[in-house]
């Protein structure tokens, strides 16, 4: 694995083991590499909305965390400057989401992301993001 895969990895881990909506929905790392990350989570019980789907902002949040951990992977603290999202089709409980975050372009401070939730092969949503760099390191290196 690369070095700067390695460093993608361990920022990710950081942010992941300190956020605490990533526990309190089980949200996953699956993967993370330089402008790149993928996250998991289940569609549990207590995540649908009063038509028994899947919340969109819970659909939010999980494409949201992806986007951080891909705009903070070059070890640079990152935040969202702006975020939007389309629900494509609807998740169910049971479901397995996963969304797959992308750097599209970086400029300066500024960055576009596009992160993609799936179930299996079909599209949930898709996202937008617009991140912007603060400055400092996420770990150590």
């Amino acid at each position: 694995m690369a070095d700067a895969q390695k460093l993608a990895r361990r920022v990710a881990e950081k942010l992941h083991a300190g956020e605490r909506t990533s526990t309190a929905y089980d949200i996953e790392l699956v993967d993370a590499g330089e402008g790149f990350a993928r996250a998991s989570m289940v569609v549990t019980e207590e995540m649908l909305n009063g038509l028994e789907v899947c919340h969109g902002g819970v659909i939010f949040l999980l494409a949201d965390t992806a986007f951080a951990w891909a705009c903070n992977s070059r070890n640079v603290a990152t935040f969202a400057q702006a975020g939007s999202i389309s629900f494509i089709s609807m998740a169910q409980k049971g479901e397995t989401l996963i969304a797959e975050a992308r750097e599209e372009a970086s400029q300066g401070r500024t960055g576009v992301y596009v992160v993609s939730v799936k179930s299996g092969s079909r599209v949930v949503a898709m996202f937008q993001g617009l991140s912007r760099t603060k400055g400092g390191a996420v770990v150590e290196e």
